[in-house]
Parts: C-alpha cells; sequence; structure tokens
C-alpha cells in the first residue's frame, strides 16, 4: 500500500537538524522532479517533506511519492519510471526488504537511471561496505548523520547525476531514434509523405516525456516557390489549415525571419522554443522545416535536430533528383506512345486517356496508391510493340487477313521483350502490360490464351481501358463508335473480354470516366 501527505503525532525522530537553509518557493511550470521516499516510519515521510519544501533544481519543484512497504515501493516505481531519486529505508516488514526493492528496480525493471540512496537506522543489518559492493545504489548514508543541510546536499548532488545521466541516456535514444527515422525516411519517394514522415519523427525526437500531449509542439513543411510559402504538411495549430499560402497564417515576425534565412541560406536557426531548418536541394528546390512550442531547445535537443537536418537535407536531395528522373522516364514512355500511335494515325492523347482510367480504375478496385501510379505511368507502353509491324498492315483501311493478323498479334511480345530485362519496377509493369493487355477473361485472347486472374491485374485493367478509348476514336480502319455503343458492348464482353469486377468499377465511376475524357480530348488543327 502507498500513503501521500500522511500527518501523525509520533515524536519519534531519527533526522536531527540544524538551522534550515532559506529556500523560498518558486512558481514550476515545468515537470517536477519525482523522489520517492520508501521507509515504515510516517514521520520519516513528514520530516524529509518538511526539509525539502521548496527546493527547486533547473526551474523544476519536486514532487514526492511515498512507498511505506517493499511491495508498495515497487509498484510506486513500476507506476513512475521516471522518478529521479529514491531514498530508501532498509529495515521495514523484512530486515533485507529495501535490499531486495533495489534487485527488483535493477534486475526486474531493468531502471538503471533512478539514484537509490539508502538512509538506514540500522546499519548493522545492512553494512555500508557490503551494500556498496553488492547492490547497485549511488549513495549510503545513516539517518543520524543526515542532518537538514546534508540531506539537501545529497538530493541536489543526487539530481544533478541523475540529469546527466537522463541526458546521456536520451542522447543515446535520440541518436537510435535518428538512425531509425533516417531508414524510414531514405524509403519514403513522395515528397509529401517524406514532408508528414520529418515532422513525425522531430516530434518523437523532441516529446521526451511520456505526459506531454502531442499538440504541444506546432509546425510545417513548406515548399518555397516564387519566395512564397507552400504548406506541404503541418501539425499541431497548423495542422487543420488548408491555406497554401503560409504568410496568412503566421505572424510577420515569424515570416519576416523565414525570409532572412532564406535569403541568408542558413541551414538552421534557433531561438528558446523556436528551430527553422534550411534547405536547398542539388537540383534547387528549396524546403523550410518550422518547428515550435517547447519551452526551449537545449544543447542537447540542438545537436540531435542538427544530426537529422543533415540527413534530411541529403534524402531532399534524393527524393527531387528521384523526381526528376522519374518524370524523365514518365514523359519519355509517354512520347514513345504517342509516336506509336501517331505512326498508326491513331488519336491524339489516347495513351495518355488510357494512363488516366487505368489509374482510377486501380484505385476503385483497391490497389494501393503506389500500384495506381505504376499503372498509370506504365499503360502507355501496352502497344510499344507495334513499332515492330509494317505500315502497311497498322495503316491498312480494309479488313486484315488472317495472316496478317497474326503479324500484328505479335506486337505483344515484341513490347514485352523491349522491357523484360530491364530490373525497373516501371519497365517490368510496362512488360507486363504490353504482353497481357489483349488477353481475355474467358481464355480466348492472345498471346498465351491466359484465362481469369492468371491474367495480372495490371493486364486487365489496361485491357478495359484501352479498348473503351479506342473504340470512341476514329481509326483507319473504323469509325468512331457512339458513347452508349460502347457502354453496350463493354456490358457484353463482361465475363468474356472483360473481368466482371472492373466492369462493374468502371460502371460505377462512369461520371470521372467521362470527366477524364472530355479534358484529355484534343482535336488536332486541320
Amino acid at each position: 500500500m502507498s500513503y501521500s501527505d500522511k500527518d501523525t503525532n509520533n515524536n519519534s525522530d531519527n533526522l536531527i537538524f540544524i538551522d534550515e537553509v532559506e529556500r523560498a518557493p518558486k512558481a514550476v511550470s515545468k515537470t517536477p522532479w519525482k523522489i520517492l521516499i520508501v521507509d515504515d516510519e510516517l514521520e520519516i515521510h513528514n520530516v524529509t517533506k518538511m526539509v525539502l519544501r521548496g527546493v527547486t533544481y533547473k526551474g523544476k519543484g519536486l514532487q514526492f511519492l511515498h512507498a511505506y512497504t517493499a511491495k508498495s515501493a515497487e509498484e510506486v516505481i513500476e507506476r513512475n519510471p521516471d522518478t529521479a531519486i529514491i531514498l530508501l529505508d532498509v529495515v521495514m516488514e523484512r530486515d533485507d526488504a529495501g535490499l531486495s526493492i533495489i534487485h527488483t528496480i535493477r534486475e526486474k525493471f531493468k531502471n538503471k537511471l533512478v539514484r537509490i540512496i539508502i538512509r538506514t537506522g540500522q546499519p548493522g543489518q545492512a553494512p555500508e561496505k557490503k551494500v556498496i559492493v553488492d547492490y547497485d545504489i549511488n549513495d549510503y548514508r545513516e539517518k543520524t548523520e543526515l542532518t537538514s543541510q546534508k540531506l539537501f546536499s545529497t538530493v541536489i548532488s543526487s539530481l544533478r547525476a541523475y540529469e546527466n545521466i537522463l541526458t546521456i541516456d536520451m542522447n543515446k535514444k535520440g541518436l537510435e531514434k535518428i538512425i531509425q527515422a533516417s531508414t524510414q525516411l531514405f524509403e519514403l519517394q513522395s515528397a509529401d509523405n517524406f514532408a508528414y514522415e520529418v515532422l513525425e519523427q522531430l516530434r518523437l525526437l523532441l516529446l521526451k516525456e511520456k505526459d506531454i500531449p502531442d499538440d504541444y509542439l506546432s509546425g510545417f513543411v513548406a515548399d518555397i516557390v516564387d519566395k512564397q510559402f507552400i504548406v506541404s504538411c503541418a501539425i499541431g495549430k497548423y495542422k487543420d489549415t488548408s491555406i497554401e499560402d503560409l504568410q496568412t497564417i503566421i505572424t510577420k515576425d515569424i515570416s519576416s525571419r523565414l525570409k532572412q534565412i532564406i535569403k541568408e541560406q542558413k541551414n538552421y536557426y534557433f531561438d528558446n522554443n523556436l528551430y527553422i531548418g534550411y534547405f536547398k536541394s542539388k537540383t534547387g528546390h528549396e524546403n523550410i522545416v518550422y518547428i515550435e512550442g517547447r519551452e526551449d531547445f537545449n544543447q542537447s535537443d540542438r545537436y540531435l535536430i542538427e544530426i537529422l537536418g543533415s540527413n534530411i537535407s541529403s534524402i531532399y536531395d534524393n527524393i527531387y533528383l528521384t523526381k526528376e528522373i522519374e518524370d524523365t522516364q514518365k514523359e519519355i514512355l509517354y512520347t514513345l506512345g504517342e509516336v506509336v500511335e501517331t505512326r498508326s494515325h491513331e488519336t491524339f492523347n489516347h495513351v495518355r486517356r488510357v494512363a488516366e482510367y487505368s489509374k482510377l480504375l486501380a484505385v476503385k478496385y483497391g490497389l494501393s496508391p503506389e500500384e495506381a501510379e505504376l499503372i498509370k505511368q506504365a499503360s502507355p507502353m501496352h502497344d510499344i510493340g507495334k513499332v515492330g509491324i509494317l505500315d502497311s498492315i497498322l495503316n491498312k483501311p480494309s479488313e486484315l487477313s488472317e495472316h496478317e493478323f497474326s503479324i500484328v498479334k505479335k506486337h505483344t511480345t515484341i513490347g514485352y521483350k523491349i522491357f523484360k530485362t530491364s530490373d525497373r519496377r516501371l519497365l517490368k509493369a510496362a512488360a507486363t502490360i504490353a504482353l497481357q493487355h489483349h488477353e481475355r477473361w474467358d481464355g480466348t485472347g492472345y498471346p498465351r490464351g491466359l484465362a481469369g486472374e492468371e491474367i495480372h491485374i495490371f493486364g486487365r485493367i489496361t485491357c478495359l481501358a484501352d479498348i473503351f478509348d479506342a473504340l470512341g476514336n476514329k481509326r483507319v480502319y473504323k469509325n468512331a463508335w457512339s458513347t452508349d455503343e460502347i457502354l453496350a458492348y463493354i456490358k457484353a464482353q463482361k465475363g468474356k473480354i472483360f473481368d466482371p469486377a472492373i466492369v462493374d468499377i468502371f460502371f460505377a465511376n462512369l461520371d470521372e470516366i467521362f470527366m477524364i475524357r472530355d479534358a484529355l480530348t484534343i482535336h488536332p488543327k486541320k
């Protein structure tokens, strides 16, 4: 059982006092240092509190916890692992009760941080040398020697030691967090996802105390575009803002500081409770990371933030360079797809519409955002194999002969062979789509006669997207079909050419399909 603030008329006193040191109480807003008093004599608890009343260290006061038995002490320390000091009696309900508590704290709870001070009124039961050698304690005092001044000195020196050890432990954990965070951040490819993760990792790094609420910190990551701050992610009081121009939601003072940092291109800026990081990638992109809310950023915080910041800078470079490569790849694929379509006299923007239809159907089907984006990028390559087909066959205005059609079918395997040796995820997806977009759900398609779910989902989706768009546009061998004719055909081919589930998704999202079609239908000038 544990108690707190309990009065007594017992005059028994194992503490000898000299004149009290003047220590006027201070108004302290920070989380106090926790002091656990473990003793079976209630008077010891009361006197200890009286002696240490009003004591502060580093602007933080003391919070007293109380236990009168070994069992209650273990319960209290388990609930309060952030206890700074334990003033521990040895002889309580058993002669070695206090010593068993030490073992539980250090071995069972694995708490190596708390400073344990033995103070005993019966040193014969626990000889000083033996206890110091055999048990992980930090000080040993006989109650008769602990005057008020010595108790004060012992507590302050123990708090100083606890703070130093806590700082070392936090730095160790902070570095572990940075290593873990850097690994996670390097895996991200999206700038927006990266921005969110940067704020999350900074929040976890700075919120050292478990009882601090998540909204204790506020901040944002912003892109700098034409000297304007465009928010990509925010937390705390900035979290729910939908305003892109950051200058409208921050104070003029902060805005001027941001502009000054950008002008001077400072990597880091600290001012009490404010951190600003400025990052400029090798591709010229500029970003600001802004955090506010802590009472102050100490030297340890700054050190850890700067380490994480150096990794953030490298990762920004990686993301923007990767994005530039991916954008170049996408543009090349779109261009190649359009070159193929132009060669066979196909309509403008066919591959772009197929790409957007495919992404929409993939999202509605339940594929991940990454997979949906992948099919969008790869689907323009569905007919790349037509580069190996003669113009006379591609552009023949009349019906193809059986031999000519067998040649046209080869465009699927030609396209597959173009990409199959690549280890790039995008080009491997393009190879799959090129090979399978003419397979049919009922197994009567080509080139392999795959059926049902033997056909990759990318092939099934691109098949419907391609046919829907192709039917609606004039080709050298046919006129454009009406929308009603196209929809009737797709319904009729459900379970034959098309995956029934994808047909259902298609019709459930016709409004969005038509919006894509209308937005990307561009008629060439005559």
